[in-house]
């Protein structure tokens, strides 16, 4: 098969396994820059070009891999419908990963589909700021903005005079925002389930260091392998499908009545994963993709 990365960085880890994965297995693979990407939007000939060095070339692919930031996560996508648009097989569709971005939108998918998930307020009227503080329980609690990637843009507020001083900051900075229930039990500690398909393949238990609140390992928290108890299994690989994603980090935090989910990742991190766990997932993607791509590209009937 013919396979691109469409990544902006060819020497980030998730790349190069990736890449090392596929080659492996035999398969050509090549690492694509989405922001030089460009499109002939056409009904005949849908095509997406590269300006690399020397003249732009149409690219074609069997298969592509999506690790889109979420800095670029508009263009990205559209790069990867016109790659759908032509019938190239993706393992993240590009509908499935904008839901995923958009928290407010990601939690209301799963709340329909009957996922625990902490208590989440959203609210645009300055009138509400009490009524968003004491229908998540009171402080503390945390405050998210709808759009950012590892542990950015998520405070956390302990009092309730800090709780309404945030939520104000935020609203008079006009930042999108949800106010979250702070679970304390979980003492710092979630953890990350990587779903390939209809299964988690490795999960390990992120803690964050003494007196963070993030796990987030870009934030110097540590990780280690922990066995998964069946309801958390059923609940990351539930709440994956919901997306639409086929592969996906689930973020799941354990609390005093049951497990439930922080966060469902389009672009998860195979470094702290294959480290801890000693796992080939880079190898579990790419065979996935193998036996997933002969059903062709429409994959996202029935989900969602």
């Amino acid at each position: 098969m013919r396979i691109g990365v469409l990544s902006r960085n060819g020497k980030l880890y998730s790349t190069r396994r990736l890449v090392e994965a596929a080659k492996a297995r035999g398969h050509e693979a090549r690492v694509i820059d989405v922001l030089k990407c460009y499109m002939n939007i056409t009904a005949n000939n849908p095509t997406v070009f590269y300006k690399g060095i020397g003249d732009p070339e149409a690219l074609e692919f069997d298969a592509v891999i999506p690790r889109i930031g979420a800095s670029v996560t508009m263009y990205g996508s559209a790069v990867l419908r016109q790659f759908e648009v032509g019938g190239t097989y993706s393992v993240n569709e590009s509908i499935a990963i904008t839901r995923s971005r958009d928290k407010l939108r990601a939690h209301q998918l799963l709340a329909r589909r009957g996922i625990g998930q902490p208590i989440t307020s959203y609210a645009h009227s300055a009138d509400a700021t009490t009524d968003l503080i004491n229908s998540v329980g009171g402080p503390p609690l945390l405050v998210k903005v709808l759009r950012s990637t590892q542990g950015n843009g998520v405070v956390l507020a302990e009092t309730r005079k800090a709780a309404e001083s945030l939520i104000n900051a935020f609203r008079g900075l006009e930042a999108d925002f949800l106010v979250q229930e702070f679970i304390k039990e979980a003492s710092g500690t979630d953890i990350r389930c990587f779903v390939v398909g209809d299964k988690v393949v490795a999960a390990m238990q992120r803690t964050g260091m003494p007196g963070e609140y993030r796990s987030n390992l870009h934030r110097g928290g540590s990780a280690k392998v922990v066995k998964l108890r069946p309801d958390e299994r059923k609940l990351a690989t539930k709440a994956a499908q919901v997306m639409g994603l086929d592969v996906a980090g689930v973020d799941i935090v354990r609390s005093n009545h049951g497990p439930l989910v922080l966060e469902v990742n389009s672009s998860p991190g195979l470094e702290g994963i294959e480290k801890a766990t000693g796992m080939d997932i880079a190898g579990a993607i790419i065979e996935y993709i193998e036996k997933d791509s002969l059903r062709g590209p429409n994959k996202m009937r029935g989900k969602g």
